[in-house]
C-alpha cells in the first residue's frame, strides 16, 4: 500500500493575497477555489510538477497564520528558480550551495517559511 502526501494546509491571514502571491509571484497553479458557505473557503494551489499541493482558506485550519513549519520544494535548476522568483517580485535569498544541495529560501506573506532546493547529486545518478 502507498502512503502518499498529496495536501498541506498553510494558515494564512489573506486568503486573496496569499492566492496572489502563490500564482502570480511563485508560480503555482490555482487548482481550485471555492466557497462552501460564509466561514469556509477552500483554495488548492499546485507547483507545476509536484503531486502534493498546498490549501489556504478561510475556516480549514486552527492554526495561526505564519506558522506551517518550514516547506521545502525541490528543482533541476536553482538558479533558473532564484531568478524566477527574484523576477517577480519575491523577497529571495542568494543561492546558499552547501554539501547536501543549493539553496534559496523565502517566505509568503504572513511569514510562512519555504525553502527551495536543487540537489546536483541526482543529476549524476
Amino acid at each position: 500500500m502507498d502512503w502518499k502526501l498529496e495536501l498541506v494546509f498553510v494558515p494564512v491571514s489573506d486568503v486573496d493575497a496569499a492566492k496572489d502571491f502563490y500564482v502570480n509571484k511563485v508560480g503555482f497553479n490555482a487548482d481550485h477555489d471555492h466557497r462552501v458557505s460564509d466561514t469556509l473557503r477552500f483554495v488548492q494551489l499546485t507547483p507545476p510538477g509536484s503531486a502534493c499541493s498546498i490549501a489556504i482558506g478561510e475556516g480549514i485550519s486552527d492554526a495561526p497564520p505564519g506558522s506551517a513549519p518550514n516547506l521545502q520544494l525541490v528543482v533541476s535548476d536553482i538558479q533558473e528558480a532564484h531568478r524566477h522568483l527574484k523576477e517577480n517580485g519575491v523577497d529571495v535569498s542568494d543561492v546558499q550551495v552547501l554539501d547536501w544541495g543549493h539553496f534559496v529560501y523565502f517566505a509568503d506573506p504572513d511569514g510562512n517559511q519555504w525553502a527551495v532546493q536543487y540537489m546536483p547529486y541526482r543529476d549524476a545518478g
